[in-house]
């Protein structure tokens, strides 16, 4: 039986890094976790914000574009291809595993109303 862990991460897609950064950085106080020590934001696609109990990540990509730029959860779970199979076996609509950093597993779902999901295992 597979076990969906915690929330771990919560991805907010945005389409100016520089001020979604200097917002959750400087106007909430959340301190970035990656990439360390950031200055330069123009060519940053990814970063992590601590937020305690799970990760706030900023994508750079988004294009207001309704459900697909939405925010996406993601859930912890120790073994990617086997949570997979299971909820694929439950009905969940599932996409491919993909590997998008060293030793990152991740696969993305959606809810009955479309929202997306991802599971994922790092190190």
């Amino acid at each position: 039986m597979v076990r969906i862990g915690g929330l771990m991460e919560v991805i907010l897609y945005v389409q100016d890094m520089e001020a979604q950064v200097s917002f959750y950085r400087d106007v909430l106080g959340l301190e970035v976790k990656e990439p360390p020590e950031i200055r330069d934001l123009d060519n940053v696609s990814w970063v992590e914000l601590d937020t305690g109990c799970c990760t706030l990540a900023l994508h750079a990509g988004g294009q207001s574009r309704f459900g697909e730029d939405a925010p996406k959860i993601v859930f912890r779970v120790a073994d990617v291809p086997a949570t997979r199979s299971e909820l694929l076996r439950r009905g969940v609509p599932m996409g491919e595993v993909r590997s998008p950093a060293p030793r990152v597993h991740v696969c993305d779902g959606r809810d009955p109303e479309g929202n997306r999901f991802s599971v994922e295992c790092r190190p």
